[in-house]
């Protein structure tokens, strides 16, 4: 599902490594949208599971989150929007961008 996304998103937050050493800065999971609690202010949080077992993850989003539908780059409002009348929940895809460091989302990006 999506595999072009995801490995697009790959290349891009792992790149090659410059040196011996690679120090992972980011994670990409894949949920449906189902299992995405979305945030409901730009300053919130949201929630997903990356796998039918796994317990929920919370993360904070921040100003500088990008927020997408179908790869096109939205404002937070139409984002919210665009989700919360989305029909068909389990069979979308989204992509939560993880920044691990800071444990913020980067960006989410919803396959309408």
């Amino acid at each position: 599902m999506n595999i072009r996304k995801i490995l697009s998103v790959a290349v891009i937050v792992f790149g090659f490594a410059v040196s011996a050493q690679a120090q992972i800065v980011s994670q990409a999971h894949e949920v449906m949208l189902s299992d995405l609690r979305t945030p409901s202010s730009a300053s919130g949080t949201v929630a997903f599971r990356a796998c039918d077992e796994c317990e929920h993850t919370v993360v904070r989003v921040t100003a500088s989150t990008r927020y997408s539908i179908n790869g096109k780059v939205v404002r937070f409002a139409d984002f919210s929007k665009a989700v919360a009348t989305a029909s068909n929940r389990d069979d979308v895809a989204a992509l939560v961008l993880h920044h691990l460091e800071s444990d913020t989302v980067e960006a989410i990006d919803v396959s309408l």
